[in-house]
């Protein structure tokens, strides 16, 4: 049997990366999967691809910094599939930069309300279905929460990574008499679109292969490769499913080795 035989999973934040590879994921582990996104052409075009047949996707359009429209991708998927089982979030807002000195705290404002709140709200809406039948909440963090990494600054998406992380302790705890677990997948630098056009932006600034900036990237890992989306995926599916029916409370690094806990 499939990790995800008959169970429905909801996912926020589907484009053309790593929420497109988690729903990929689903549906290949036998689950049904709930897109979330802002843009409804993506959510499409992920669906399309994933599940030609439309048999085991729904999606609708979500802002999750909406309260309403979270708690529609939540009906959404109790209407067509009679239960959510997992919830995984992956929307955020990573492509502000900067440290302390050029902060604009009213768009870390935004950021937090993207990444800390808006991951709580969907969180919420689903919790009437997880309740129903126990479940899995898997929040998308970041290695960058608990390191800062040397090659960019995101001092904004961190700190707001890292706030939902120790938030992730107080839900394990106060979900867990209903037999709902919390857990957070904490990628590095991952291969997937955003990587690949930081790699490709590097070597043309500084006019190297693009070999010469990836190899820079992985000189500092244990495994000579970066984790992909689909690893990453791949371990929030595990953390969806019932295999990991005794892990809650926990944050999993996905960084072939970079740094080690």
């Amino acid at each position: 049997m499939s990790l995800l035989t008959g169970k429905t999973v909801v996912v926020s934040g589907v484009g053309a990366g790593l929420g497109h590879q988690v729903a990929a994921a689903v549906v290949r582990d036998g689950g049904n999967a709930v897109l979330g996104a802002r843009t409804e052409a993506n959510l499409a075009k992920s669906a399309a691809e994933i599940d030609p047949d439309g048999t085991h996707t729904a999606y609708r359009s979500t802002d999750i910094t909406d309260e309403r429209q979270c708690v529609a991708l939540a009906e959404l998927g109790v209407e067509r599939f009679g239960r959510i089982d997992a919830v995984v979030q992956v929307a955020a807002w990573d492509s502000y930069f900067g440290g302390l000195e050029e902060a604009d705290f009213t768009t870390w404002q935004s950021v937090i309300d993207v990444n800390l709140l808006g991951s709580l709200r969907m969180t919420r809406a689903c919790l009437p279905a997880l309740k129903a039948a126990g479940g899995s909440v898997v929040f998308i963090g970041t290695q960058s929460a608990v390191a800062a990494p040397t090659q960019v600054s995101q001092a904004a998406y961190a700190a707001s990574k890292g706030a939902l992380t120790s938030a992730m302790y107080s839900l394990a705890r106060e979900l867990g008499p209903h037999r709902i677990r919390v857990n957070t997948v904490l990628p590095g630098w991952m291969w997937g679109p955003p990587v690949q056009a930081f790699v490709q932006f590097t070597a043309q600034t500084e006019k190297v292969p693009e070999s010469d900036v990836l190899k820079r990237l992985t000189s500092r890992m244990a495994l000579p490769d970066l984790a992909t989306d689909g690893d990453v995926a791949d371990a929030a599916v595990f953390l969806a499913s019932d295999r990991a029916r005794a892990i809650t409370g926990q944050s999993l690094l996905v960084n072939a080795g970079e740094l080690m806990r």
